[in-house]
């Protein structure tokens, strides 16, 4: 079996050839998909990194590489081709060439990856679900600043509509209001603290740094990072923090923590010229071209990776130095993970050897969530999330452990991630094509 593979997808994951020997002995059915196009090449929020490839050999009609997408894409097809449904059961299958033990852990995923369409569809969301989205619009100065600035905001309040988010936009209001600093101080003060859904908090604008604190710019005085630190301090519900503004790295310094994603236009305090990232991430948080993975919903994580690309090709398609690096820390050690250390949605470099990795929380984050993810309450979703997390965290130590021993941890977890899903999914329906 190939070391490297686990992550990419199923047949480097696993490693073998496999195939049912009756698929009417195990309860597996065929139909045939109503979608018009082939599926996409992404397979789905852990699929893309525990992807389940199978090879069929003598199911009839089912090509060679016919791909089991995790979620609500499982089973959508080219038209004509079928659609494997199959009870949340594990069924043996026969091997070629491995041992039982891999033979297992494919089929746990196998449960998880039919189980995952299995869950329920059309229930409508909870409002004590909604997340809250803040758009703090600071002073923009010049109006070409300010266009671009409420150009972002607009962009932002669409996604907030999209998402069913209670939204708060401040900064945009009468020239009358000269106070902002006060207002998002209150706004704050006002929010729950332990709320199951997320607070979003986006800063638009521009930003300072005098070498020792950083600062956004607001009609009014300023808000530092100290300040903001400060405010959001009582939170324990999740937690975004996006400040687009120049010179606004030691706002992820200071406020970095568990249950939290700050994201920087900004690796230093001393890139202080106008930054592109803001318009970029407005851009790619509603672009279904940033969703990476394919699962239907476009996550914080992709949002970043796409914004940042776009704005790395701005400074390279105008022959100009990048003045700017965002960085986004999601796992409360401060130090923050750009872009290019990102091979697909999986970090492989980190900034200290003994630092965990970035992303893994943000790749949970959606503003806009998919059909299926509406589905689920906010406990059912935190449950779900600190499963895969548990997961993704396992993957980590696979040069760390003997193969046998790895793999049959991995299985454990699969199979428990496979129950929860079991546990909240009803009768197998026949996928659905996307619209």
């Amino acid at each position: 079996m190939g070391s490297a593979a686990v992550e990419r997808d199923a047949m480097r994951f696993f490693g073998f050839q496999w195939y049912w020997r009756k698929p009417e002995a195990y309860g597996i059915s065929m139909a045939t998909s109503p979608s018009p196009r082939p599926s996409p090449s992404g397979r789905g929020r852990i699929a893309t990194l525990l992807s389940n490839h199978c090879v069929a050999s003598n199911w009839r009609r089912i090509p060679w590489g016919t791909s089991l997408s995790l979620r609500e894409r499982a089973g959508v097809r080219g038209k004509g081709a079928p659609v494997v449904q199959m009870k949340p059961l594990i069924h043996s299958v026969r091997p070629f060439s491995i041992s039982n033990l891999f033979l297992s852990a494919f089929c746990a995923l196998s449960v998880l990856s039919l189980s995952l369409c299995c869950v329920h569809a059309g229930q409508s969301t909870n409002a004590s679900d909604r997340a809250t989205l803040i758009l703090v619009i600071g002073a923009s100065g010049e109006a070409e600043f300010g266009s671009n600035f409420v150009q972002q905001a607009t962009l932002w309040q669409k996604a907030g509509a999209q998402g069913n988010c209670h939204e708060i936009t401040l900064g945009l209001e009468s020239a009358d209001q000269t106070n902002d600093y006060e207002q998002l101080k209150q706004v704050l003060r006002a929010e729950p603290k332990e709320d199951p859904s997320a607070l979003w908090l986006v800063l638009i604008g521009h930003g300072s740094f005098d070498g020792k604190e950083a600062r956004f710019n607001l009609r009014g005085p300023d808000v530092s990072a100290t300040d903001l630190a400060l405010w959001l301090q009582p939170f324990r519900r999740p937690l975004v923090l996006i400040d687009t503004s120049s010179s606004s790295a030691p706002f992820l310094n200071k406020l970095s923590a568990s249950n939290r994603v700050v994201i920087t236009a900004t690796r230093s305090g001393h890139e202080q010229n106008f930054t592109r990232f803001g318009q970029s991430l407005a851009e790619a948080i509603t672009d279904p071209k940033s969703d990476l993975d394919k699962d239907g919903a476009v996550s914080l994580l992709e949002a970043f990776l796409a914004a940042s690309r776009q704005t790395a090709a701005f400074y390279k398609t105008e022959g100009r130095l990048a003045n700017e690096h965002a960085l986004l820390d999601d796992n409360g050690d401060g130090l923050g993970t750009p872009a290019d250390w990102f091979i697909g949605l999986r970090a492989v470099k980190k900034p200290k050897e003994t630092a965990a990795v970035d992303g893994l929380f943000a790749q949970q984050l959606h503003l806009i969530r998919s059909d299926s993810e509406q589905s689920f309450t906010a406990a059912q979703t935190a449950r779900r999330d600190a499963l895969e997390r548990t997961v993704l965290l396992y993957r980590e130590k696979k040069n760390q452990l003997p193969e046998d021993e790895y793999y049959r941890e991995l299985e454990k977890l699969l199979l428990e991630l496979a129950r929860f899903y079991a546990s909240n999914s009803g009768a197998i329906p026949v996928p659905s094509a996307p619209r």
